[in-house]
Formats: C-alpha cells, structure tokens, sequence
C-alpha cells in the first residue's frame, strides 16, 4: 500500500536524522551518498571490467550495485563487441573499500547476468588531470588528432599503425574498431584520437608542410602495404 511505503521510507528517514544510519551503513544496511565520496580530498578508486552476452539490463544492475556502495562512476567505456556487451569503469568508492567488497557486491549481478567481472585497486589518489581523457583538452605539449584507417581486414593492421604512432611520439587515448560490410568481403574500420607533441603542429596536413605531414606519411607508408587508406586530421580545440 502506498500509505506502507512512505511510513517506511519515514522509518528510515528518521533513523537517519537520530543518527543510527551511520551505524548502519557501516554494517552494509544502507549505501553511502555520493556526496560523502566526492567531498574527500583522497578517494578509493577502482577499475572494473564487465563482459558477458549483450541483454537488457546489464548497465542498471551493475550501475545499481555501486551505487548501493556508496560508488560513483568517474570515467566509462561500454559497447558491444560482437554481440557481447563490455564495460570498462574507473569508480571512485568510500575510503576503506575493498577489491573483495566490490567483488561481492556485483556477484549477484554477475551471476544473474552471467558476466565476467574483474576489480582492480588504483589505490587512494587524488582525481587525476583530465588532460589525456577522451573529452579533455590535449596538455600544452600535446596537441590532438584523428586518425582513421579502413580498408579490406587482414591481420597487422592495428599494429602497424600504432607502430608507427609510437615511433613519432604519439599517445593514443582512444580506438576503436569495426568490421562492416558482407561476410564474405569485410571491411576493416579503425578510429583513433591521438596526441602529438607540439612539434608536430606546424602545419595542418591539408594545407602540407610541417612536421604533422611527416607523421601522415609515416602512418601512409607503415600500412601500404596493407592494402588500407589512412587519413589524419588536427582536432577542433573548440569541439573537445
């Protein structure tokens, strides 16, 4: 009955303003606030992984057993690979918590869902810069680029192209990769976000000149022979 429900929920409110929620959280009755987490100057923070057969509702159980922690998710990266849904988290959590607590507070999720899930501790730190994240702006060092491969898939190519990056001082902050097209004639899709030092931002390869167009054509000449189209581009600061 809805008149049941709000006593309850008054219950527990009381609980809370005569003190006693604090006990309880502390036995695992009740989740902590986010606000309690964000508003320490030294966090616990924790990757997680997730994969297991794409279906409804894997995002709200896992989402819903960390917040039941007192958890917030900081960085994400979920998608499905192959008809297998996958999820890369960094979460922040209340100082004390554990790998094993994580760990026991998602098995009902993951066994109900049938995922594969691994916790790893990243220690108590401060919020790192967002400098090198997906959605920040490069460090005045560094300056951002798109990179996209396609062609017909083999193997190598993934490799080769982040040969050639590493061998001209670029980080890449985030790829991704899809096969499109017929079964039976695949098309090899890669797409990168990468940052340069600032040496490599003479000049817009478009225009040419500069050191950028010696990174291009390195890219160019690690997968010619490859049978693969590569193009390069410098980031629009304003549309990070």
């Amino acid at each position: 009955m809805p008149g049941g429900h709000w006593r309850k929920r008054d219950r527990v409110h009381d609980r809370l303003d005569a003190g006693q929620g604090t006990s309880e959280r502390a036995q695992g009755n009740l989740p902590i606030p986010c606000s309690q987490v964000l508003a320490s100057a030294s966090v616990a923070r924790f990757s997680l992984s997730a994969l297991g057969v794409d279906r409804p509702g894997i995002v709200a159980a896992v989402s819903g057993a960390l917040v039941d922690q007192g958890c917030n998710l900081e960085d994400s990266t979920m998608t499905i690979l192959q008809g297998h849904f996958a999820i890369l988290l960094v979460i922040s959590a209340p100082p004390g918590m554990t790998v094993e607590q994580l760990e026991s507070a998602l098995e009902p999720a993951a066994g109900r869902l049938d995922l594969v899930v691994a916790v790893r501790d990243l220690g108590e730190t401060e919020k790192p810069s967002d400098a090198s994240d997906v959605g920040g702006s490069a460090p005045d060092t560094m300056t951002s680029w798109s990179v996209s491969v396609y062609g017909a898939d083999r193997p190598g190519i993934v490799h080769q192209v982040a040969n050639a990056l590493a061998d001209a001082g670029a980080n890449i902050v985030d790829l991704a990769t899809h096969l499109i097209g017929e079964p039976d004639a695949p098309v090899y899709v890669m797409v990168m976000r990468v940052l340069l030092p600032q040496d490599a931002d003479d000049a817009d390869v478009s225009v040419g000149g500069g050191a950028d167009v010696d990174v291009a054509e390195r890219l160019k000449e690690s997968v010619s022979g490859l049978g693969v189209h590569c193009m390069v581009h410098r980031d629009d600061p304003d549309l990070l």
